[in-house]
């Protein structure tokens, strides 16, 4: 297992496990790679500076051996290790989505026709969610629509 940090289109960096750099690329070229923070995909690896000996100094001391990381199933990811100030994130974000799925209507893909026709009062006005695609969803705040992203369901993701 490699532990990569990476860093999305909009600067948010953050760590994940990947079996082998070839696993990170095949990930990464299918969209599978996202930012936990805005889910961009548009994720690249950040600089890393490796662990390099010194020779200059005599012996090096020992590194404390650490126990070896649990290989995932083939197939399963494996989970990352939360700081309290991600876990605490992640609580919000899943209240914030637990909260929207239970008091709104799921439009599905119809979403964008149905904020518009809600909008210009051609539809009743009621709180909805579903997806559109990014040209949809820009296209709506365009014309002076309020929609904004719902965030994706924390554990579904990393």
């Amino acid at each position: 297992m490699i532990l990569f940090t990476l860093a999305c289109d909009s600067g948010h960096q953050f760590e994940s496990w990947f079996p082998s750099n070839a696993a990170y690329d095949e990930q990464s070229a299918r969209g599978l790679v996202t930012c936990p923070f805005c889910d961009s995909a548009r994720v690249a690896k950040a600089p890393m500076a490796p662990a390099v000996a010194r020779t200059d100094r005599g012996r090096a001391e020992t590194p404390t051996p650490q126990p070896p990381v649990p290989a995932a199933p083939t197939g399963v990811p494996m989970p990352m290790l939360a700081a309290e100030p991600e876990r605490q994130l992640r609580a919000l974000m899943r209240a914030v989505r637990e909260h929207v799925v239970s008091t709104a209507e799921d439009v599905g893909e119809r979403f964008a026709d149905e904020a518009r026709a809600i909008h210009y009062g051609d539809a009743e006005g009621r709180p909805i969610y579903g997806e559109a695609s990014p040209q949809e969803a820009r296209a709506l705040v365009e014309e002076g629509i309020e929609v904004m992203p719902l965030p994706p369901a924390p554990d579904d993701r990393h």
